[in-house]
């Protein structure tokens, strides 16, 4: 028995019809009639995803001498793992990660622009144009500062909240329902242009942050005029870094329900490992912040703790990641 004879006889065992087995194994319903029909033949990726979705042995797919059929006992034990993922569930988890997209976003600019009354008015009362005890100005402008940072933190917190329910999408082998990951495909094309956009626009606005200290020391050598110039470059970073989050907190949604990329079910059992390790580091920063803030006093310059931590998190993840990833089976 050829292989297009095979995967008639198991997709009309399975009572599929060819649409259902085209989205089940992400090609159009003429590849399925051109493979039942021998006038094409799936690549060996498509193959192995033929054996997993029909719980059959590749031998038995691509062997014509055997017409017994094979199950994959491991297929099938793999299977009932996967969390099912109705239509209903995945149009809310998209609607809720879309908003959740824009209000993350907001969250990391406050963050990012929490020290700029620091700044200011730090500079202002050391180039003598305020006259106000020390006391108040650094006063209000921690306040100001912790006030950003608490508003920042109770955004993230609620939205962790909101999507606490579908956290298995990202993080667990799902298996979705018939139609969802067309849903989700064609909802990744209609945002297409504007999450290019946006990518485009946010490493844009990121390269170009730096501009305005160029043209500070062009025009001005003062304390004063400087730290406005750092002040705008904070606001171009904040402007920047939201569209990125914006736009790719978004696209990873559907990534996590396609499961592709970074969500593809090998690298979600990566994330698992990775994520405590991921936590230390952050705690581990957000204790050398506060310590040395304390210690030296410096509140007006500590700030620089966060991009630091940044750049090198991208770093620890990198040296993680290939830690981790031999020694995952996947």
């Amino acid at each position: 028995m050829i292989l297009g004879d095979k995967i008639m006889n198991l997709r009309k065992k399975n009572s599929w019809s060819q649409e259902e087995l085209a989205e089940k194994l992400g090609v159009s319903r003429q590849s399925i009639s051109k493979y039942e029909s021998a006038q094409a033949v799936p690549d060996m990726e498509k193959i192995l995803k033929l054996s997993r979705i029909f719980g059959v042995t590749t031998d038995y797919l691509i062997k014509d001498e055997i017409e017994d059929l094979e199950f994959s006992e491991e297929d099938f034990e793999e299977d009932k793992k996967l969390i099912k993922l109705s239509m209903e569930e995945a149009n809310e988890y998209l609607d809720l990660k879309e908003v959740s997209g824009r209000n993350i976003a907001f969250g990391v600019s406050l963050c990012v622009i929490s020290p700029v009354t620091l700044l200011l008015l730090s500079q202002a009362y050391e180039s003598n144009l305020i006259s106000v005890p020390e006391n108040v100005v650094y006063g209000i402008s921690l306040t100001v500062l912790f006030l950003f940072v608490i508003g920042a933190l109770g955004i993230f917190i609620r939205e962790a909240m909101k999507l606490k329910k579908y956290e298995f999408i990202e993080n667990e082998g799902i298996d979705t329902a018939y139609g969802v990951d067309g849903m989700a495909r064609d909802r990744a094309e209609k945002i297409h242009d504007a999450y290019a956009r946006d990518n485009i626009l946010g490493v844009l606005l990121l390269v170009a942050s730096v501009i305005p200290i160029f043209i500070g020391m062009i025009f001005s050598v003062e304390d004063m005029p400087m730290m406005i110039s750092v002040v705008v470059m904070l606001f171009l970073i904040a402007i920047g870094v939201n569209l990125l989050i914006r736009a790719n907190t978004f696209m990873n949604s559907i990534n996590a329900i396609l499961e592709e990329g970074e969500y593809s079910k090998k690298n979600k059992k990566l994330k698992g490992k990775l994520g405590p390790f991921c936590l230390i580091y952050w705690i581990a920063a957000t204790g050398i912040y506060l310590a040395y803030s304390f210690l030296t006093n410096n509140w007006d310059r500590s700030w620089i703790v966060w991009p630091l931590a940044g750049v090198f998190f991208l770093i620890y993840y990198i040296i993680l990641k290939f830690i981790f990833e031999n020694k995952i089976e996947y």
